[in-house]
């Protein structure tokens, strides 16, 4: 369950050998999480196993980032993101992450494994003004239209680079 938490402008900064990881199940509900996890998300181990990923989920993150990463995920692709995550206090975090489909050996999907570590600050810096704008014109938009205009702002931006999402990370 996602929690009414108000965000704050504290910044937790991840050191540089700190690796959080988590587990969840193809529905995106937490099955493990690491004591880094833990640690950076403010909630304790109990708070976060069985519960939606999104419990982290930060609201300067636009919605239709996250609609990349699962319908990139749910194809059995890995995927390479930075993320602002969010405190149980309000407080923030940054994290490079990568995020795996976990598969039986038949290659069915049976969950989804996310190790994040300390992202660069230009890359950030440089990531985040993205995220403004596709969050902006998510609002601008409204609920109905805006994962559609929140994906057009960044269609728009790795056409006009000439360059994938994920060669876009990369570069950062």
């Amino acid at each position: 369950m996602k929690r009414a938490i108000t965000p704050t402008t504290v910044e937790r900064v991840m050191r540089e050998d700190d690796f959080i990881v988590s587990k969840t199940n193809p529905k995106g509900i937490i099955t493990y999480g690491n004591p880094i996890f833990v640690e950076f998300s403010g909630y304790t181990e109990d708070e976060l196993i069985g519960t939606q990923h999104n419990i982290i989920r930060h609201p300067d993150m636009p919605r239709s980032a996250f609609k990349l990463v699962w319908d990139t995920i749910a194809t059995g692709k890995e995927f390479f993101a930075y993320v602002k995550n969010m405190s149980k206090d309000g407080g923030f975090y940054w994290v490079f992450a990568h995020i795996t489909p976990d598969v039986d050996p038949s290659g069915r999907i049976i969950g989804y494994s996310s190790v994040r570590r300390c992202p660069k600050r230009s890359a950030i810096d440089t990531i985040s003004a993205v995220y403004a704008q596709m969050l902006a014109a998510e609002k601008a938009a409204g609920a109905r239209e805006a994962i559609a205009a929140g994906t057009a702002v960044l269609t728009n931006l790795l056409n006009d680079k000439e360059m994938s999402y994920e060669e876009l990370v990369f570069a950062i």
